[in-house]
């Protein structure tokens, strides 16, 4: 390779590496699962299904550590310090979430997107005093996910309930009187009527009636090997075009049956 097929190659390199920029992965406060476990004292709040994003004071940095390209009107009056949380529209919106908040150069889109903020993780105190820290920026772009006091299991029940009705994803439950925890804790735990797990698609069946012309289901095994169908939860889009074999999906489900297999799954979104 002569020295101008290095420079070119050097110059294609500093065009695009901002575009694949990795971040120093953050220590994350990781939910467990609710078990009927005790919860007195505790706090809980609606579970956003968006898009995790830390902002460590220069960048905003997937679960993963990939940077997120917001824009800089976006980020422009965020801490000087970390702050933790969603980014999020509106309910049942995460295909729409995920594509603008995914793209690598950032559109006028980020206009619905607001950053919803559970956790000030260098913050002292507890959880109460650590979100104090960040009411001076709550704004066009920073909210606060507002925390309810519980006040027993059927005062959860009840919220839950009136979250999923909603259409939300499930609740959260935390313990507020300990400090912050950067991994998966039994002291925050997430509630849903339904478990949620990842499977990968290996065909499919075909559509009948109303459906005549597209795929019926997803055929899909599990990582014990377990193959099931998931009907449920496809949209007409999806149906025409569905996820590709071999393709990893989430979908939710009630419980596992004796053989092993998801009773009621319902697709969610290609992972």
């Amino acid at each position: 390779m002569n020295t101008a097929q290095n420079k070119l190659l050097l110059q294609l390199f500093l065009l695009l590496s901002p575009y694949f920029l990795f971040a120093k992965t953050p220590q994350m406060l990781l939910l467990g699962v609710y078990k009927d476990q005790n919860i007195s004292g505790w706090v809980m709040s609606e579970k956003l299904d968006g898009i995790r994003a830390y902002w460590d004071g220069t960048n905003l940095i997937s679960r993963g550590g990939k940077i997120i390209h917001a824009p800089q009107w976006f980020t422009k009056e965020y801490p000087p310090f970390a702050i933790d949380g969603e980014l999020w529209s509106k309910r049942s919106d995460f295909d729409n979430i995920s594509s603008i908040v995914r793209d690598r150069i950032p559109s006028k889109k980020w206009k619905v997107i607001k950053h919803y903020i559970f956790e000030v993780p260098n913050a002292k105190g507890n959880l109460f005093l650590r979100l104090q820290k960040v009411k001076p920026y709550i704004g066009r772009h920073i909210q606060l996910i507002k925390q309810i006091k519980i006040k027993d299991k059927a005062h959860l029940q009840s919220f839950l309930k009136s979250i999923e009705a909603k259409g939300g994803e499930g609740v959260v439950v935390r313990d507020p009187n300990i400090p912050y925890i950067g991994k998966r804790t039994n002291k925050a735990l997430k509630v849903k009527s339904f478990f949620d797990t990842e499977c990968t698609v290996v065909g499919y069946t075909v559509g009948k009636g109303k459906y005549k012309g597209m795929v019926g289901a997803l055929r899909c095994r599990l990582p014990n090997k377990t193959e099931f169908k998931i009907g449920s939860g496809l949209t007409d889009k999806l149906r025409k075009n569905p996820p590709k074999i071999g393709t990893q999906v989430t979908f939710k489900y009630k419980e596992f049956t004796k053989n092993k297999k998801p009773r009621f799954p319902v697709f969610l979104r290609v992972r």
